[in-house]
């Protein structure tokens, strides 16, 4: 099956002819089969290209040396019984006993060389003078190179040789070979005699070993594709189910398992996975009971202690209303705990969101809502507690006016965790919170210029109970939960909330809510990373958009750019 599915998803990926090279690629990266096969077969096809080439070359070779040695052989003895002919014979100074012999030595020539193309020019008369014309037979003066010519002629002793195309009576040429040697007549002198070999039986003899080597090699190919092809599917198979098997795992199909065959390395390797498997399923099966319990156990303890916790509230809100008939320690102590029940109270009922959030029972009240009034009203109710810190708090909104479907009260806690955040951190410095949309989303930025984190911090700012500086003292107060749930709040509207952050620049917290329900599309209407530097004007701090003039001037006072 699995084999099946990856030929039938190579085939469809080939189909498309236009990319087909990026699809060879992709197929290349994505599939070890295609790519060992494929390697195989490359490598393979080449080791047998460069074989089949070595032997044709080297029984083209030794076919032509052997056939040229025949023909030398053979026109060698040719030549030695013609010679001996000549000089046993005894034909005087009479030029037609001569002329006899000449055309007797002729018919030898053809009949003991068998071949019928011969020549014989003359070099040099004889002693007497007696006049002997050469013979032609099928071999032209127009096939002799020069070269051959000079050398027959020079040294008379020795056997020389050319390689030549003959002509055929069907008009194509042969490979072929002319032999050169002198024969000495007496008593008409020295002459040139040539032999030609025609070669045509030794081409036909090594296209027929080239042709079958060449469909050896093919069907040799073939043959080692389909046995790598097996061998490999064998392997490959196992390998494949097992990745399929870990994908299925991760995803979060705990049950899936390998089939296990054999006793093989294969085999040992399922039954590994396998034990894997289990002990991956038994301790998450046992996390999650342990989560469950851990859920119970704060949904529980968080519920039981809102009774008693309501009574000492109502008692520490009496004993703080009449504080000022105590004397000061106790007006004081009476001061703390009604501030302690407070941030008790307010510590139970983010345990039991929290506890909601674990337990998958949050639901969302929709509402259509403008975020950007919703920006406003959370300004206003917080400006005056930005102004107890020194910080100010100001709107950028050139969008987000138009309604959205959000959890208002959800999205209002969210803001205020942020810009309470940003004021306990902030230094005292001006507070930006932007909020702008685009065809996709809605977002909300808080930026203060305040004391900033690590990059390994903002990493961690939305872990429970995680705190940058646990040696910082909180102003406001707070619990620790607040980002989580801020974060939870973001994710259940399939939004995000994320964080940037530099150490004495700041921090920016940017919420982004989708407009329609479903995923995330699209960059955030509000950048992550600020577009403003901070710089001094008079006695205030005032964001400014950078631009390279400010750059420049930021050069020249000495200014920093945040960015």
């Amino acid at each position: 099956m699995v084999g099946t599915g990856t030929t039938t998803t190579a085939v469809a990926v080939l189909r498309d002819w236009r990319g087909w090279p990026d699809a060879l690629a992709a197929l290349w990266r994505r599939s070890l089969r295609f790519r060992t096969l494929s390697a195989t077969l490359l490598l393979t096809s080449l080791a047998i290209f460069v074989t089949c080439v070595t032997m044709a070359l080297v029984i083209q070779s030794d076919l032509f040396d052997s056939r040229r040695d025949q023909a030398l052989e053979d026109a060698q003895r040719a030549v030695d019984q013609a010679q001996s002919t000549l000089d046993v014979a005894e034909v005087g100074e009479d030029p037609a006993a001569l002329s006899d012999l000449w055309d007797r030595i002729q018919e030898d020539l053809g009949r003991n060389s068998s071949s019928d193309m011969l020549a014989a020019i003359k070099i040099d008369e004889g002693p007497t003078g007696i006049r002997l014309n050469g013979f032609t037979a099928g071999l032209s003066a127009n096939h002799l190179s020069p070269a051959l010519s000079t050398l027959v002629a020079k040294f008379d002793d020795r056997q020389w040789w050319q390689s030549v195309a003959l002509p055929t009576e069907s008009g194509r040429e042969v490979p072929g070979i002319i032999v050169g040697q002198q024969l000495i007549v007496p008593e008409a002198g020295s002459f040139a005699l040539y032999i030609a070999y025609d070669l045509s039986d030794a081409d036909q003899t090594l296209s027929f070993v080239q042709r079958t080597l060449w469909i050896a090699g093919i069907v040799l190919v073939a043959i080692l594709a389909a046995i790598s092809w097996i061998v490999l599917r064998t392997v490959s198979t196992p390998i494949v189910e097992a990745a399929e098997t870990s994908a299925r795992l991760a995803s979060g199909d705990l049950g899936v398992r390998l089939q296990v065959r054999g006793e093989d390395e294969l085999a040992t390797l399922g039954r590994s996975f396998n034990a894997m498997a289990d002990s991956i399923e038994a301790q998450i099966k046992e996390l999650g009971e342990l989560s469950l319990v851990q859920q119970r156990f704060v949904s529980d303890v968080s519920h039981e202690l809102r009774t008693p916790l309501t009574t000492i509230r109502l008692a520490a809100d009496m004993l703080n209303d009449q504080r000022d008939d105590f004397d000061p320690t106790t007006a004081r102590t009476t001061e703390l705990l009604h501030t302690q029940v407070q941030r008790f109270e307010t510590l139970l009922s983010d345990l039991l969101e929290i506890s909601r959030y674990d337990a998958g029972s949050v639901q969302l009240e929709l509402e259509a809502t403008s975020l950007a009034h919703l920006a406003e009203d959370i300004i206003e109710q917080m400006r005056p507690l930005a102004e107890g810190h020194g910080s100010e708090l100001r709107l950028v909104a050139p969008g987000g006016y138009s309604p959205v479907d959000m959890d208002p009260r959800r999205v209002r806690r969210v803001l205020r965790n942020l810009i309470g955040n940003a004021i306990e951190h902030g230094e005292g410095k001006p507070i930006v919170v932007t909020v702008d949309s685009n065809q996709h989303a809605v977002a909300a930025g808080v930026r203060d210029f305040g004391l900033g984190m690590k990059p390994a911090d903002a990493e961690r700012v939305f872990d429970r109970f995680w705190r940058a500086d646990p040696s910082r003292q909180r102003t406001i107060g707070g619990t620790g939960l607040g980002l989580s749930i801020a974060l939870g709040d973001a994710t259940l509207h399939g939004g995000t909330l994320a964080v940037w952050s530099e150490l004495a620049v700041g921090t920016n917290f940017v919420l982004t809510l989708p407009r329609r329900a479903g995923a995330l599309e699209g960059v955030s209407p509000v950048p992550l990373e600020p577009q403003e530097v901070m710089i001094e004007v008079g006695s205030a701090t005032q964001p400014i958009e950078v631009t390279d003039l400010h750059r420049e001037l930021f050069d020249e006072t000495g200014g920093r750019d945040d960015r």
